[in-house]
């Protein structure tokens, strides 16, 4: 597929909203950083029977967490002034 086909269908595609040139966009790789913790047996393995890639799962759980914590912070800050 040249890059003109890949554009092409890139643009018809209604799920697409991505933007094609270099400069509207850039490559972001999250920094990861191991750690032992310690969880619950149950936990652990619902999240590991949800197949491979289950720690990425369990981060992406906790990074909800936190941004709805930081939501909550910042409404409650805003509602203070």
């Amino acid at each position: 597929m040249t890059d003109e086909e890949l554009e092409a269908a890139i643009a018809s595609d209604p799920d697409s909203n991505f933007p094609l040139d270099e400069g509207e966009w850039e490559l972001v790789i999250p920094k990861k950083q191991p750690v032992s913790i310690r969880l619950d047996e149950d936990v652990l393995g619902f999240f590991r029977e949800t197949g491979p890639r289950y720690q990425t799962r369990i981060n992406e759980v906790l990074r909800s967490f936190m941004k709805a914590q930081k939501a909550k912070a910042k409404a409650k800050k805003k509602t203070k002034e």
